[in-house]
């Protein structure tokens, strides 16, 4: 049903907040947390913000938007990729672009209906890709699905778009993939222009190999050429991208073993014991998962059952005796989904499966959060990744998703435990648990830091747990804004692996004071300037960083030199900075924030660049390269070392005149 609460299907109503803002110089966070005890809504939910500002709120359009039903699942908002001064968002529905160019009034451009699971995109130059692995997803984009078990007519896999005219998206092919996509990574390398590869990564059953050749569900052991343990990897030839195809099909996680995780919070095991009788004596379906009954969705009983029924060569409603099949199999059936067989008497094998890879060309590595294990790849050959390392924590219910630092020293891997739809942050939740793993990258080994979560305890009526994020290009800081679902926006500073802060913060209360209906934010990336938050169930937020005594306004402004002309956050971009005297004075606030430089020479610093700042030519570049020489001098004597030199670094750029550029394409 089309929305009563939006006005119109394009230029889009939007909120914009535009109160006066009182900047927060405190380096502590107010006390009592200002996120706990906000009143439920769905488009007036309270909200309460700390060194963030909520710029606009875009509501859903009409067309993508069930009014009776807020959380409609078929719904729901999904990831985002920036191309120019535009966002693309992904819906289970199809695809929404919003143009930016005034980020005070985001305009909704168009939609793009094409219902599937989970819509996320990913761009390159004229080309857009979405991920499909429903069983209902059509070739045709069509909204009646698809009801063969075995049919030609279902999509599962990458669709690709010719995105010339951004208005009017036109299909151009789509590459059947044997899980289908779940998410996907485009890969750039630095030394094949003519290509591009997209890493795929299915989390649904293999399907037939009546509905594609090829595919086998059997063990390594039985078969090869089995799906299980894989990643598919698509090249792109962007001259012909109507020729994409799986050019191989590497088993990144072969030979790993099954680790122990930590299950359920004993409340859940006892409401999911307790909703699972009450299925079970209405007849529904339940299977146990880790110790824990669930209820099995009616989609994937419905599809269970449409295969029973034509094995038998019948047609139209189950009988008694296809549901008691059915329930003697079940349990089998979601074995083999969630638990690989155990080949001879070896052990458990580990994750089949991965759920998403970040890559990041630039230095030749991958990040892969592969539900049981994070992995650290070598991509330098990106059609073949190869596994350098691989760790398992049993505090991580889900490696769900990864992040390089800028250097490729730190990546921090998230946990969505309890799969994004599920209160996970709730008072009595575990700080590990459902949470931000960090690690320090050295010699190709990953080594355990510490943990982050998000700080302030959520309702039971909130889904929460960790989810996607991007860097904020602050130079000399390993700053990192992140979506937590109905947990809101966390900005969090992990430059010390082993003490991660937060030092931002935005949230609303539940769209729901009585029960759990899902939204928040999916994902919150920075673009341009801008945090841009995909809402699952409200649309599209905008915000932006407000100084404070944890992040200046020069840290802010220096970020807002790195420009991209686009980006896919999973293709990670080495961040550079154009020399500024900006970037300078941002590295003068992180040594006076944490003593890194004695109080008198932070104050000549600034003096010196003020008067630099202040001359031309020839006596511009002679002030700053004295400058440059002595703090070079004075670094010996630092507490931060290393951030001095840093900072002698950035004035010597700037009496040369010469930088890095930007970052992006």
């Amino acid at each position: 049903m089309r929305s009563k609460l939006v006005l119109l299907a394009f230029g889009t109503v939007v909120v914009a907040c535009a109160t006066a803002t009182k900047f927060d110089m405190s380096p502590t966070a107010p006390s009592p947390d200002r996120r706990v005890g906000l009143r439920a809504g769905w488009m007036n939910a309270a909200a309460a913000a700390w060194n963030l500002r909520l710029v606009t709120a875009a509501p859903k359009p009409a067309a993508f938007t069930d009014d009776t039903n807020p959380g409609d699942f078929a719904f729901l908002n999904s990831d985002i990729a920036f191309t120019g001064h535009y966002v693309i968002q992904g819906n289970f529905h199809g695809l929404q672009v919003w143009d930016i160019a005034q980020p005070s009034h985001p305009t909704l451009v168009t939609t793009y209906a094409c219902p599937d699971a989970q819509n996320d995109v990913s761009v390159y130059r004229n080309l857009l890709f979405t991920s499909g692995e429903d069983f209902n997803g059509r070739l045709d984009c069509g909204t009646q699905g698809v009801p063969d078990s075995v049919s030609k007519d279902r999509m599962r896999g990458i669709r690709i778009f010719d995105i010339s005219d951004i208005t009017h998206p036109k299909p151009i092919t789509s590459v059947q993939t044997c899980r289908g996509s779940h998410t996907h990574t485009v890969v750039t390398d630095p030394n094949d222009p003519v290509n591009i590869y997209i890493y795929v990564s299915g989390s649904a059953p293999v399907r037939s190999p009546n509905e594609l050749a090829g595919c086998s569900d059997l063990t390594p052991d039985k078969d090869p050429n089995s799906e299980r343990f894989r990643i598919e990897v698509i090249q792109v030839p962007l001259a012909h991208p109507e020729q994409a195809h799986v050019v191989s099909k590497p088993a990144i996680l072969a030979d790993l073993t099954a680790r122990e995780s930590h299950g359920e919070a004993p409340e859940d095991i006892a409401a999911a014991a307790k909703a699972a009788a009450e299925a079970r004596a209405k007849g529904g379906f339940t299977a146990t998962i880790r110790g824990t009954e669930i209820v099995l969705g009616p989609r994937f009983v419905a599809a269970r059952l449409d295969s029973i029924i034509k094995a038998r060569g019948g047609s139209g409603a189950p009988t008694g005796a296809d549901s008691a099949t059915l329930r003697a199999a079940v349990q089998g059936i979601v074995d083999r989904i969630v638990n690989p067989p155990n080949p001879g008497n070896g052990p458990r094998p580990g994750p089949v499966q991965c759920h998403d890879i970040t890559v990041y060309p630039a230095l030749g590595i991958a990040g892969g959060a592969c539900a049981g294990y994070g992995l650290l790849l070598d991509i330098r050959d990106p059609a073949h990744p190869r596994r350098l390392a691989a760790v398992a924590d049993s505090n991580f219910a889900f490696w769900h998703s990864a992040t390089f630092n800028n250097d490729g020293t730190k990546l921090l891997f998230t946990d969505e435990w309890g799969g994004g739809l599920a209160p996970k942050c709730r008072v009595t939740d575990k700080p590990e648990w459902g949470a931000d793993a960090i690690f320090t990258v050295a010699h190709d080994t990953m080594t355990f830091r510490s943990y982050y979560k998000l700080p302030a305890p959520q309702t039971s009526n909130e889904n929460c747990v960790a989810h996607n994020g991007s860097l904020v290009p602050v130079p000399g800081r390993d700053i990192m804004v992140q979506g937590w679902y109905q947990g809101g926006i966390s900005v969090f500073d992990w430059t010390d692996p082993t003490h991660p802060k937060e030092i931002a913060y935005f949230d609303r209360g539940p769209m729901d004071s009585t029960k759990l209906v899902g939204a928040g934010s999916w994902s919150a990336y920075w673009y341009n300037g801008y945090i841009i938050s995909s809402e699952i169930g409200r649309g599209l937020d905008v915000l932006e960083l407000l100084p404070s005594g944890l992040l200046s306004q020069n840290e802010i402004d220096a970020a807002k030199l790195v420009h991209f002309d686009y980006l896919n956050v999973q293709d990670q971009p080495k961040l550079v900075w154009p020399p500024s005297f900006v970037v300078a004075r941002a590295y003068v606030d992180q040594l006076a924030r944490a003593n890194g430089l004695a109080p008198d020479k932070v104050a000549a610093v600034r003096s010196a660049l003020a008067r630099a700042e202040g001359l031309s030519g020839q006596q511009r570049q002679d002030a700053l390269t004295q400058l440059a020489t002595q703090l070079n001098n004075d670094s010996q004597g630092a507490a931060d070392q290393a951030k001095v030199r840093a900072l002698a670094t950035a004035v010597t750029e700037l009496a040369n005149g010469r930088g890095a550029g930007r970052a992006g394409l």
